[in-house]
């Protein structure tokens, strides 16, 4: 007489071992990884495919009259191209370039058919490029010449002027990689306040290290990046903070999948957005809104600033960094909190019904 066990062997093998290999767990981690790397194509291409020009900031210096003709005439071209305004002299617009307020100016000369371009290739040698363009096409069209000069040149080895960019993209890959792997390393437990102070501390340690070495890394080690080694030291330990301190709130909210919302916003919208490859003025409407407010978009702009502008115009990128940073403590630790709280409201209740 034969005895049955409990299992059940009336299913199929190679199932029953597929239900093993991919547990349910398992599915929605590749079901998350899938969307996720989904939306990173659409992003990517969506912001980086066709750039065009789009209310680019552009100053006009000639006579009075021909001053106001050109700004019109700028202003109506179609698509919009150019966002521009009449200025004084060619002095106003090079301190208007290098505070930030423009990222190129025509100088109209009443006296002759060749004109000047002011551009400023530490912005991003593809913005100049386009405006070069344009305004070349512009000018031929009226049958005169256009000079180009560079009022905030790159670096020669800063190729394209994407230093500053690949520069902050390291940083902030160094925040949530840091912060994550304190979180799922082994032995690391469900966050407390105690432990995520120490997170804290040991976040803004690897901030100092990691802001030093990227500095010293693009300005004596390789040259790729002028500009003062102590403020880049400072931007990059704050770009690397504010990362790591969101991926600590995030993952105290929401645990692993915290690490799949920090990609989300740093990597998928963040990176593509941040004026690396294409400066602002280029991104498509919802890229150019976004970035400034992301951590790579502060980040970058802080950087040419620093790099090539003198470090005008930066005020704007550290409030953001500083608000990424700040709500990052906060949340970090009032999830601990009340996380710890709520622990301990429930081992009466359990004592109770023993």
């Amino acid at each position: 007489m034969t005895q049955t066990t409990g299992a059940d062997t009336s299913g199929s093998p190679f199932l029953a071992e597929v239900k093993d290999a991919v547990t349910p767990r398992a599915t929605l981690l590749v079901t998350g990884v899938v969307i996720l790397h989904l939306l990173f194509i659409a992003s990517y291409v969506g912001a980086l495919h066709d750039p065009k020009p789009k209310d680019v900031p552009f100053g006009v210096v000639a006579p009075q009259v021909a001053a106001q003709q050109t700004v019109t005439r700028l202003a109506n071209l179609p698509g919009d191209p150019l966002n521009p305004r009449a200025l004084p002299d060619a002095a106003t617009a090079r301190a208007q370039i290098l505070n930030r307020d423009i990222d190129g100016a025509l100088l109209i000369n009443p006296s002759g058919t060749t004109d000047t371009l002011l551009v400023a290739t530490g912005g991003g040698r593809v913005l100049a490029t386009t405006l070069e363009n344009l305004v070349s096409a512009l000018e031929k069209s009226e049958a005169r010449t256009l000079r180009t000069i560079d009022a905030a040149p790159a670096d020669p080895q800063d190729a394209n002027g994407l230093s500053s960019f690949y520069l902050t993209v390291g940083w902030c890959v160094g925040g949530y990689l840091c912060a994550s792997i304190m979180t799922i390393s082994s032995g690391a437990g469900r966050p407390t306040p105690r432990r995520s102070v120490i997170r804290l501390i040991a976040m803004a340690l690897v901030a100092i290290v990691g802001g030093l070495g990227g500095a010293l890394i693009v300005g004596p080690v390789l040259n790729a990046l002028p500009g003062s080694i102590a403020a880049l030291w400072g931007l990059g330990a704050l770009i690397i903070f504010a990362v790591g301190a969101a991926t600590l709130a995030f993952q105290a909210i929401f645990g692993m999948a915290g690490i799949g919302l920090v990609i989300l916003i740093i990597v998928i919208l963040g990176n593509p957005s941040a004026g690396g490859a294409l400066p602002p003025p280029l991104l498509p409407p919802f890229w150019r809104d976004i970035g400034p407010a992301l951590p790579p978009g502060a980040g970058t702009w802080a950087t040419r600033s620093i790099a090539y502008f003198n470090g005008n115009d930066m005020t704007s990128a550290l409030l953001v960094l500083s608000a990424w940073a700040a709500a990052g403590i906060v949340v970090t630790l009032l999830a601990a909190t009340l996380r710890a709280g709520g622990s301990t409201s429930k081992a009466p209740q359990a004592a109770k019904t023993l």
